[in-house]
C-alpha cells in the first residue's frame, strides 16, 4: 500500500479535504457529550447513531485494506473510530442500566455482524472479486442510512420550520459529500463515488429547504415528538461519517430510566442550547462519506 495516494495530485487534495471537512463533522456531537457529562445522565439520547457509524466505518475501513492504494479512506475512518469509541464511552459511564444494556447489546450486533461480513468475503473469495463484494457491502448500508435524513426533510415540509435542520452542519455535510465524491472519481472506484452523490443531493436538498423556510411561520404539531437525526453518511469517504444517523428523543424529556427525576433543563437557560445540540447529532454519525 501506497504511504499516500499519490498517483494522481487532486486525488490527494481531494482527499485530504475530505478528511479535514469530515473531522469537523466528526466533532458536532461534542457539545451534547458535554451536556451530558455536566447533567450526569444520557437525557434520552440514543447510542445507536454512534454504533452505526463505528459499523460504517468498520466496512470502511476493510474494504480500504483490501482495495490497497486508498490511505486517506483509511486515515479518515480510523478518526472516526476512535471518535464513535469516545462518544460510546462516554455515553455506557452515564446511562441507565437498562441503556447500558441496550448500547451493550448494540455493539454486539455491530461486532458480530462485521465478523460475518469478514468471514463470507475473506475465506470463499479472494481478489478483485473479494473487493467488488466487501465494496457493494458497503455501498447498500450507505444508501440505507441515507433514509433517515429524509425524516428531517418530511418534518420541514410539515412544519415549515428548520428548528431541526442546523444550516451550517447541512452546508459541511454536502461539502464532504463533494470531496469524497471527486476522490471516488478520480480513483475511477464507482463504489465510493456512488453513495456521496446520493449525499449531495440530500445535502443540496436540506439547504435549499433551509432557505425556503428559514423566515417562514412555523406549523405547530401538537402531541407529536420530533424523532432527530444526525447524518453525516456520506460515506465520509465516503465519510462514513457514514455520520452516520443519530436519533434522538426530540422532546429532550429525561425519562425515569436515566436516572434523573427532573432535570428542569438546567433548564430554562439551556433550552436553546439544547434544540442546537439535538440538531448537531442528529447530522452528524459517522460520514459513510467519511468512511469511503
Amino acid at each position: 500500500m501506497a504511504i499516500l495516494d499519490l498517483h494522481h495530485p487532486w486525488l490527494l487534495v481531494f482527499g485530504i479535504l475530505g478528511n479535514i471537512i469530515s473531522i469537523f463533522v466528526y466533532l458536532a456531537p461534542v457539545s451534547i457529550f458535554i451536556r451530558i457529562y455536566r447533567a450526569k445522565s444520557t437525557m434520552g439520547y440514543h447510542s445507536v447513531p454512534y454504533v452505526v457509524a463505528i459499523f460504517s466505518s468498520m466496512l470502511w475501513m476493510y474494504y480500504a485494506f483490501i482495495k490497497k492504494n486508498a490511505t486517506l479512506l483509511i486515515s479518515i475512518n480510523s478518526i472516526g473510530i476512535v471518535f464513535e469509541t469516545i462518544y460510546i464511552l462516554i455515553f455506557l459511564v452515564f446511562a441507565s442500566s437498562k441503556a447500558r444494556r441496550n448500547t451493550l447489546k448494540e455493539l454486539f450486533i455491530c461486532i458480530g455482524g462485521f465478523s460475518l461480513i469478514f468471514l463470507v468475503s475473506w475465506f470463499p473469495f479472494s481478489g478483485a472479486i473479494r473487493v467488488s463484494l466487501v465494496g457493494w457491502i458497503c455501498v447498500a448500508f450507505s444508501i440505507a442510512v441515507f433514509a433517515s435524513p429524509l425524516s428531517i426533510v418530511l418534518q420541514v415540509f410539515r412544519t415549515k420550520s428548520v428548528e431541526f435542520l442546523p444550516f451550517y452542519l447541512s452546508f459541511f455535510l454536502t461539502l464532504s459529500a463533494v470531496m469524497w465524491f471527486g476522490y471516488g472519481l478520480i480513483m475511477k472506484d464507482l463504489r465510493i463515488a456512488l453513495p456521496n452523490i446520493l449525499g449531495f443531493f440530500l445535502g443540496l436538498l436540506q439547504i435549499l429547504l433551509y432557505a425556503i423556510y428559514r423566515n417562514a411561520k412555523p406549523v405547530v404539531e401538537e402531541n407529536k415528538n420530533v424523532e432527530e437525526h444526525v447524518v453525516n453518511v456520506e460515506m465520509l469517504a465516503g465519510t462514513s461519517n457514514n455520520q452516520l444517523v443519530h436519533p434522538v428523543d426530540s422532546g429532550r424529556n429525561i425519562s425515569g430510566d436515566d436516572g434523573l427525576t427532573e432535570i428542569n433543563m438546567e433548564n430554562n437557560n439551556h433550552q436553546g442550547a439544547g434544540i442546537e445540540d439535538r440538531c448537531s447529532e442528529r447530522m452528524a454519525t459517522p460520514p459513510a462519506a467519511m468512511e469511503n
